[in-house]
């Protein structure tokens, strides 16, 4: 009878023993960081020791920090502040020149110029790395349980492999594109590319302006991007690999985005949802921002912030923007770092910095206008605040396109918006109840799963800790020929096949017929005989 108390007094003598894993983290600075932060922090809060990779000119990552140890590289990555300003500078500036193809093809070949650049200094940093013996071994030694990268550069993925970790992806976009077309099947069908602006139900033109950007997405592939990490990858990791089988075969993808907010595509069995997990719910506000939305009365607060790389507009945007704002019922805070406008009203607050997510959780926030980046869409939809969408670079404008297909927000041109269409459009979104009853449908499927996305990403990497991997999870295609992958060999012996068939009755045919008409001949003969 006393043997239940005798075992809860052990458990409180000798509680149980957690083994935390060591996870070597190559990440991408800017506000890919700010989500990788996340997951760094939770891995630490369950005993995790964790290290991160990072550079001399490193613009978010932190030398120090209490929780995670740093490696710091001797060389730069060029993914700095400087860089990022002046490259997002020059694409506005080219998108205000008006629509066109010749726009758009110099558009392209900026962006194009950019990654190039990226992809020299980050093939130089790695060559540095491994030629550092007594750094790789370093980390040999620590004996790391696993990789966890992201790869939308693809320093990690070549690490990983050259020090034979696991590796798990905290992913939405790789050196080739949106995730999905590295690791899963993607018909051009109804799986829109990046860039076209099209949702899953496509006419005829428009599939074929989808395989049109298909093909030229990977050309750009081809021709700029593989090539760089080629004699790289010959040299450290041997040539039997190749640059696209080093991400298929990855062990793990923490995909940042769910179906919710994803149009329905093919996914694998290695790939887990986590989007939203940066989302969370709202903490009190400042004082003084709480007394600024307090002070909105029934009207409520809009919220204006265009992300972490778009500080700035040119002054003509915005002033059109701050005397749409003038005009409204509502109160307005809008982070923004550049010179006050000159038609700024008495209920816009600038700010150079706001806590978003606690903003969008407080329940006289009535509207977003949002540039379109993955984590604002992903908390907007958390807290089912609807959004109005001003996208300017990179993933933004299908980010928001598929938040206006739900009919949860309403995207407006900047290029070409007035003072008038973009407080015509504000009034839309607030006046109109579906959008704001679209987003918060949304939210209630977001938030109705069976574990937090964050949650379900460490239960994941736990995973891949405790079994060295998840090769089981793993498809094998990355290891066969393009030919073999989609059958082409099967086709051609197959066609083969069948075209030896028809030969071959096709010559019986030829001469049953004649030995039929020769024996007719020899008939005739006969009978005239």
């Amino acid at each position: 009878m006393y043997l239940p108390w005798v075992r809860i007094a052990l458990c409180l003598l000798c509680p149980p023993v957690v083994y935390g894993g060591k996870v070597l983290v190559f990440p991408l600075d800017g506000s890919h960081w700010v989500n990788m932060n996340v997951i760094i922090e939770e891995l630490h809060s369950r005993g995790h020791q964790v290290s991160v990779v990072r550079w001399s000119d490193s613009w978010y990552i932190k030398e120090t920090s209490p929780f995670y140890s740093s490696i710091t590289l001797d060389s730069e990555s060029g993914y700095n502040e400087d860089f990022l300003s002046t490259f997002v500078a020059q694409l506005l500036k080219i998108q205000r020149e008006g629509k066109s193809v010749w726009t758009r093809f110099k558009l392209e070949m900026e962006q194009v110029e950019k990654v190039l650049e990226l992809h020299e200094k980050t093939r130089k940093m790695l060559e540095l790395l491994f030629e550092n013996k007594e750094l790789i071994q370093s980390l040999r030694d620590a004996n790391y349980d696993l990789v966890l990268a992201d790869p939308a550069l693809p320093g990690g993925v070549i690490l990983a492999h050259y020090l034979r970790l696991p590796l798990v992806f905290n992913v939405r976009w790789t050196s080739q594109g949106e995730g999905h077309l590295s690791i899963a099947p993607s018909p051009l069908s109804y799986v829109p590319m990046t860039g076209t602006e099209l949702s899953d139900k496509m006419s005829f033109l428009q599939r074929l302006l989808n395989v049109i950007i298909f093909g030229f997405t990977e050309f750009q592939i081809a021709r700029y991007v593989i090539p760089n990490y080629a004699g790289l990858i010959d040299k450290y990791l041997g040539p039997e690999m190749d640059f696209k089988s080093l991400f298929q075969a990855a062990d793990l993808w923490l995909m940042r985005v769910d179906f919710v907010f994803e149009f329905p595509r093919p996914t694998m069995p290695n790939v887990i949802y986590m989007g939203g997990f940066q989302c969370k719910p709202a903490k009190p506000l400042p004082e003084h921002l709480e007394e600024f939305v307090e002070s909105s009365g029934e009207h409520g607060v809009i919220i204006m912030s265009l992300g972490t790389l778009i500080g700035e507009l040119p002054h003509d945007l915005a002033n059109e923007i701050a005397a749409a704002f003038a005009r409204l019922s509502q109160k307005v805070i809008w982070r923004y770092k550049g010179n006050k406008p000159a038609t700024l009203g008495n209920n816009t607050l600038i700010v150079d910095w706001m806590p978003q997510n606690d903003l969008l959780g407080h329940p006289k926030v009535a509207l977003f206008v949002a540039h379109g980046g993955t984590n604002g869409v992903q908390e907007a939809i958390y807290h089912g605040v609807p959004i109005v969408g001003l996208p300017l670079i990179f993933d933004q404008r299908d980010n928001l396109l598929r938040i206006e297909v739900r009919g949860a927000g309403k995207v407006i041109d900047i290029f070409s918006m007035t003072e008038e269409t973009f407080f015509q459009g504000i009034q839309e979104v607030l006046k109109d109840p579906s959008y704001r009853k679209n987003m918060q449908r949304l939210s209630r499927l977001h938030r109705d799963q069976p574990m937090k996305p964050l949650d379900t990403a460490l239960f994941w990497m736990e995973f891949v800790m405790r079994h060295k991997g998840a090769a089981h999870l793993r498809t094998e295609s990355y290891r066969m020929p393009w030919y073999s992958y989609h059958s082409v060999d099967v086709i051609i012996f197959l066609g083969g096949a069948v075209l030896i068939i028809i030969c071959t009755l096709a010559a019986l045919i030829r001469c049953l017929c004649c030995v039929c008409l020769r024996r007719k001949s020899q008939c005739d003969l006969k009978k005239c005989k």
